[in-house]
């Protein structure tokens, strides 16, 4: 008997996403966009990584606009972390109709309820239904 987790993971909608972009590829696209030297860009953007963890290591946030905001935080360990809070503008963009170019698998499945998702899988799966 197939778990409903088995089944929802099975049939709901997700990205099928490419290899991850480099800081090289970052660097080399705001180049393209801005004329600004490749080699101070990406000097820059590595100064940005440390100057995030100096503030963050005194116990202050860095809100960056348009990007979001890195947060120190701590476990009951007292393992420190830092949490980012994604600016709503990225998200928004994403969520725009039409703006997501990549491939989503099951599509097709886009506001289907658990209940449907495993009504779905019972259906290719009679074999091993969701008890």
């Amino acid at each position: 008997m197939a778990v409903q987790i088995a089944a929802v993971q099975a049939f709901r909608p997700r990205l099928n996403l490419g290899p991850s972009v480099g800081l090289k590829d970052v660097v080399n696209m705001i180049s393209a966009r801005t004329g600004l030297n490749k080699g101070e860009l990406q000097n820059a953007l590595s100064e940005l990584s440390e100057v995030v963890q100096f503030y963050n290591k005194q116990g202050k946030g860095v809100k960056l606009d348009g990007l979001g905001t890195y947060l120190p935080t701590i476990n009951t360990k007292g393992k420190f972390s830092i949490s980012h809070r994604l600016d709503k503008e990225i998200e928004n963009a994403l969520n725009t109709p039409g703006a997501y170019s990549g491939e989503i698998i099951n599509r097709e499945n886009i506001g289907k309820t658990t209940a449907e998702l495993v009504a779905l899988w019972n259906e290719a799966h009679p074999e091993d239904p969701v008890a």
